[in-house]
């Protein structure tokens, strides 16, 4: 089996993982990481978990100022998204990507609506945040392959030699930014006379909200646990692979649960709130990395025999405290280790199967838009998205990877043993 996959379907998957589109939603996605971080330190200040604090921070006046700046961050994730994953697109096909960048922006703001109700002149902020999401990594995508082509075909504006560089790429991009926003003219067109709605809401409700569903469903968040490690396995950077197609949805869950907390309304699943956001994943089923390996880090201290598990585990535990585990997926090793393919998958399953019964039955709130650093220590991450209950349930997780990992950690260290032994002889 390991032979078919590695000679057939590896290479297929290689393909996909490295194709231009599927790095330019990675890149875009990867863009838009700073403004969640730093959005989300400002909504945490504003809505702290202690109320006498909280209470007091409102009564001076700090919190409608911590979430006005929380709000600039989120409020334009769609922006940032479209014109990073176009400038992602066109850089990687090789060419000056700015003018990419900058034309499916204004592509993207022209198949908008321009007013709120009777108010004109004005951009509806639910379409640059998370429900322009998928619109955006759609516009994004077109807009850097048709500028791609351009380039490719030469059909750009030539400037001759002299002038200076800057000038020469502006005209470079006229003739792609002519074809890509009146593209983003004839798209706003259609959908505003034919169809009496927008881009944005017809990609929102044919797309976003069924791919939303579908991912946040007991079976999506199963199979999101099996596939990222199970790539792993294979050597392949699996949270790469199913983050570069799912952290768009991901994203605009996070934002859309946010969105229902300002408005007033609960956050349950009832009054749509979302399971798999941004932080399911990374705070819970990759928890400490994928595979959610600290259980091979503890079982390792408290149980090992041989020197090289003893001293990885020390040597390991200082990078599993802030989530980077490459020390021992490949120093036990776990990749391509066939004894060990049933925990590192088993495990991020059956934690994915025991967050899901969490959060879908009320013990484990959902998540916010509070999204810490992916680096920040389990516990403490949990703390700081969803209050002392999530801190609980990620104790829960280490002792979930603990248990599933101990006993085949064991049976290969006992094997170590028997070789140092040998080796002494």
């Amino acid at each position: 089996m390991k032979e078919m996959f590695q000679e057939k379907v590896l290479p297929k998957v290689m393909d996909f993982v490295t194709s231009r589109p599927v790095s330019a939603v990675k890149d875009g996605m990867i863009a838009t990481m700073s403004l969640t971080i730093i959005g989300s330190v400002f909504l945490l200040l504003g809505q702290l978990p202690y109320a006498p604090l909280a209470n007091w921070i409102a009564e001076i006046g700090l919190m409608s100022l911590f979430l006005q700046t929380y709000r600039a961050a989120f409020n334009i994730l769609a922006m940032v998204a479209v014109f990073s994953i176009a400038y992602s697109y066109v850089k990687h096909a090789g060419y000056e990507p700015l003018g990419a960048g900058i034309l499916s922006l204004v592509a993207y703001l022209a198949v908008i609506p321009h007013n709120v109700g009777e108010t004109g002149g004005v951009l509806p902020m639910d379409y640059l945040g998370s429900r322009g999401m998928v619109a955006a990594i759609i516009m994004g995508l077109v807009a850097g392959k048709i500028y791609t082509i351009f380039m490719e075909k030469g059909i750009v504006i030539k400037m001759p030699a002299g002038v200076p560089q800057g000038v020469a790429d502006a005209f470079t991009a006229l003739i792609p930014g002519v074809f890509i926003v009146s593209g983003g003219f004839a798209i706003y067109s259609f959908f505003h006379v034919v169809l009496d709605t927008t881009f944005v809401d017809f990609i929102y409700t044919v797309v976003q909200t069924p791919l939303s569903g579908l991912t946040g469903s007991f079976w999506g968040v199963v199979a999101i646990g099996f596939l990222v490690p199970f790539l792993w396995w294979f050597g392949i950077h699996g949270n790469s692979v199913v983050g570069g197609v799912m952290s768009g949805i991901w994203l605009g869950n996070m934002t859309a649960n946010q969105a229902l907390i300002d408005s007033g309304v609960d956050l349950t699943i009832a009054n749509g709130g979302h399971i798999a956001a941004t932080q399911f994943n990374a705070l819970l089923i990759t928890m400490t990395g994928s595979g959610i390996t600290i259980g091979v880090v503890i079982a390792m201290l408290i149980g090992a025999k041989s020197k090289q598990f003893k001293e990885l585990g020390k040597l390991a535990l200082g990078s599993a405290i802030f989530n980077i585990n490459e020390p021992i997926i490949f120093g036990t090793p776990l990749v391509l280790n066939p004894f060990m393919l049933i925990p590192f998958v088993g495990v991020p399953v059956v934690v994915s199967i025991v967050s899901y019964l969490a959060m879908s039955t009320g013990l484990v709130p959902l998540f916010s838009g509070i999204n810490p650093p992916w680096t920040t220590p389990p516990i403490i991450s949990g703390f700081i998205a969803g209050g002392w209950r999530m801190a609980v349930l990620q104790a829960v997780i280490i002792v979930i990877s603990v248990v599933g990992y101990y006993p085949f950690v064991m049976k290969l260290d006992k094997d170590n043993v028997a070789a140092e032994e040998a080796a002494a002889e």
